[in-house]
C-alpha cells in the first residue's frame, strides 16, 4: 500500500471535466474535456484504503483486484496496473466509461466519504495502456483442434470469443450487423462510448485469431441446427432484444418508436450510413418513456438532433440524493445522479403514467379523447400521426404505488415518443425452430450453473440467458461460459469463471 493515510489526507473526490453544454451538443464526441492520466490522479487513487476485506471486489462481478491497482496507480507503476486489471476483465475501456460502478457503491470508504474514484482509475490505467503500447494481441501458444461458433457480438459474446481464443480454440464470431459490437456499436452514442474504442479492440482479438462475419444473421443466413452441425460448440450471445411495450389505446400511430429504432439510426448517421427506420428528432417535439439509461442516451440524441423539447417520464419518484435506509451498503444504492444528457437540457417528470396517446387523422384534424381517465372510446385512423401524449400523475394509494390521482391527467405535446421501458427476453424465435432450448419463465434460454442449455454443445450467456442486466455482467458471463466450453471441449480448463449463471448481484439497479 503507497500511502496507508492517503485516505485522510485527500478527502473530497474529483471528477473529470465535462465541455461546456453549449460545445458538446453540436457535435457527437466524447462530452469530457479531460480523459486519461489528469495532475490529480495518483492522488486520487491515493485514498484507496486497500481494506482487509475488500467488499468492491464482491461488488464486481468480474472480482477486479482494484485494491491492486489502485496501488500501483497511486505509486505510477502503469503497466503493472494494466495487467492486474487485464486479468479480471476484457474490456477496461468499456466499463471504464459506461458501467454504473457497482464496486464504488461497495466502497468501504464510501460509508463515510466519497468513494474511491475506482471507475476512473480504471480507465486511466487502459488508456495510458494503449498509448503506452501495453495492449499487445495475446495469440495462444498452440492450437486445438476444437471448433466454437459465438453468436452475437456483444460484450457477452466478445469476452466468451476472446477467452476461448487465447485457449487455443478456433472461433467464429457471428453478427448480424455490418459492424462487430452489438449494443455497444449501435445502441450506446458516440458522445458516451466512441466507436475507435471497439474498433481497436476489435483488431487486436483477430491478431489474436478470432474470426468475425458481419452481415450473418443465424436463423436466416445459416440455420441453427447447420450451425450446430458445423461446430464442436455454439454459444447463444444473441442479447436481450424483444422490447417492452406500452400496449395502451392510440399505440397504433406513426411517430412512436422504440428507443433501440431510434439510437441505431442516429449512430448510423453519424457514420454517414443508411439508417434502417430512419427516424429523427429534429424539430419535434419528444417524449421519452422511460428514465434509465436508454432513456438519458435518447435525451442527448434528441438534443443533438436539434428537438423543439424534450419531456422524459418516469413512473417512479425522484431517486434520493443520499442513501436511503431501505438499501444499505454494500449494496448498490439506487441515487439520484445527473448524466451529462440531462445537464444538457430537456425535463424529467416523475411520478407519472401514460394514458393513452393523442393523434391526428390522415386530414391532420385532432382525435383525442375526453379529459378524463376513461378511455375506451378513443379512436384513431389507421393513417395518423402522433400528437401528444395523455399523462397522470401517480402516488401511494388504494390501487398500490402507483395510483393514479384523479384530477391530474394532461396532454403532452408529442410529434415522436420513444419507448424505453426496458427488454423482455431475446429473440429465440427461429432458434426454438431450428434448434429448440428449453426457456425459463420469463422467456430467457435456460442453462445450468455451467452455462449449457438443454442442447448439447450448445451455451448461452449474456442477456440471452441472464435476461436485460449490465455490461459488466455481460463480461462476466463470458468469461465464466468461456470456461464452461473450454470444459466441455476438453474435459478441463484454466480459464477463470468470476460467476456461476445462476448468480445474482446484491442489488440490481435499473
Amino acid at each position: 500500500m503507497g500511502d496507508p493515510r492517503g485516505f485522510l489526507k485527500v478527502r473530497t473526490r474529483r471528477e473529470l471535466a465535462e465541455r461546456p453544454v453549449e460545445e458538446r451538443v453540436k457535435d457527437w464526441l466524447d462530452v469530457h474535456a479531460e480523459s486519461g492520466l489528469q495532475s490529480w490522479t495518483v492522488e486520487q487513487a491515493s485514498r484507496c484504503m486497500d481494506c482487509g476485506t475488500p467488499f468492491c471486489m464482491s461488488g464486481c462481478p468480474l472480482g477486479n483486484l482494484i485494491p491492486e491497482w489502485n496501488d500501483l496507480v497511486s505509486q505510477g507503476k502503469w503497466e503493472d496496473a494494466y495487467h492486474r486489471l487485464s486479468m479480471t476483465n476484457n474490456f477496461p475501456e468499456v466499463t471504464g466509461r459506461i458501467c454504473p460502478a457497482l464496486c464504488e457503491s461497495a466502497c468501504v470508504l464510501g460509508i463515510h466519504q466519497p468513494p474511491t474514484m475506482i471507475k476512473n482509475d480504471e480507465v486511466t490505467i487502459i488508456d495510458q495502456a494503449w498509448g503506452s503500447g501495453f495492449v499487445e494481441p495475446l495469440p495462444p501458444e498452440r492450437l486445438s483442434d476444437q471448433t466454437v461458433a459465438v453468436v452475437g457480438s456483444g460484450p457477452a459474446g466478445l469476452a466468451c470469443a476472446q477467452q476461448l481464443t487465447r485457449a487455443g480454440h478456433t472461433v467464429v464470431v457471428f453478427e448480424r450487423d455490418d459492424e462487430i459490437g452489438g449494443l455497444m456499436r449501435y445502441g450506446i452514442p458516440n458522445f458516451k462510448l466512441e466507436k475507435s474504442l471497439l474498433d481497436r479492440r476489435v483488431k487486436q482479438m483477430e491478431a489474436e485469431g478470432t474470426r468475425f462475419r458481419t452481415n450473418t444473421e443465424i436463423g436466416k443466413d445459416i440455420s441453427w441446427d447447420d450451425l450446430r452441425s458445423q461446430f464442436d460448440a455454439v454459444v447463444v450471445a444473441i442479447g436481450s432484444t424483444v422490447p417492452r411495450d406500452m400496449k395502451i389505446p392510440g399505440r397504433e400511430l406513426d411517430g412512436i418508436h422504440f428507443a433501440m429504432e431510434f439510437l441505431p439510426d442516429a449512430t448510423r448517421r453519424v457514420f454517414g450510413k443508411k439508417p434502417i427506420h430512419n427516424i429523427t428528432a429534429e424539430g419535434k417535439h419528444v417524449v421519452i418513456i422511460g428514465g434509465g439509461d436508454t432513456g438519458s442516451d435518447c435525451l442527448g440524441t434528441s438534443i443533438r438532433q436539434g428537438a423543439k423539447d424534450v419531456t422524459v417520464l418516469q413512473i417512479m419518484p425522484q431517486e434520493p440524493a443520499k442513501r436511503p435506509d431501505n438499501q444499505p451498503w454494500p449494496t448498490f444504492a439506487r441515487l439520484y445522479q445527473k448524466t451529462s444528457s440531462m445537464e444538457e437540457g430537456g425535463e424529467y417528470v416523475y411520478n407519472t403514467d401514460s394514458v393513452n396517446f393523442v393523434g391526428t387523422d390522415e386530414e391532420n384534424s385532432r382525435v383525442s379523447v375526453e379529459n378524463n381517465t376513461q378511455t375506451e372510446g378513443f379512436i384513431a385512423d389507421e393513417h395518423g400521426h402522433v400528437t401528444g401524449l395523455k399523462v397522470v400523475s401517480v402516488a401511494p394509494g388504494a390501487d398500490g404505488p402507483f395510483t393514479r390521482q384523479p384530477g391530474t391527467e394532461r396532454v403532452i405535446p408529442a410529434d415522436l415518443v420513444l419507448i424505453s421501458v426496458g427488454f423482455l427476453h431475446p429473440d429465440t424465435t427461429t432458434l426454438n425452430e431450428q434448434l429448440p432450448v428449453e426457456l425459463d419463465g420469463r422467456g430467457n434460454v435456460a442453462r445450468n450453473d455451467g452455462f449449457q442449455t438443454s442442447q448439447d454443445g450448445v451455451f448461452s450467456c449474456g442477456d440471452a440467458g441472464r435476461g436485460q442486466s449490465l455490461v459488466v455482467w455481460a463480461i462476466a458471463e463470458g468469461r465464466s461460459c468461456a470456461a464452461a466450453v473450454d470444459k466441455y471441449l476438453t474435459g478441463a480448463t484454466e480459464l477463470p469463471a468470476p460467476i456461476t449463471a445462476s448468480q445474482r448481484p446484491m442489488a440490481l439497479p435499473r
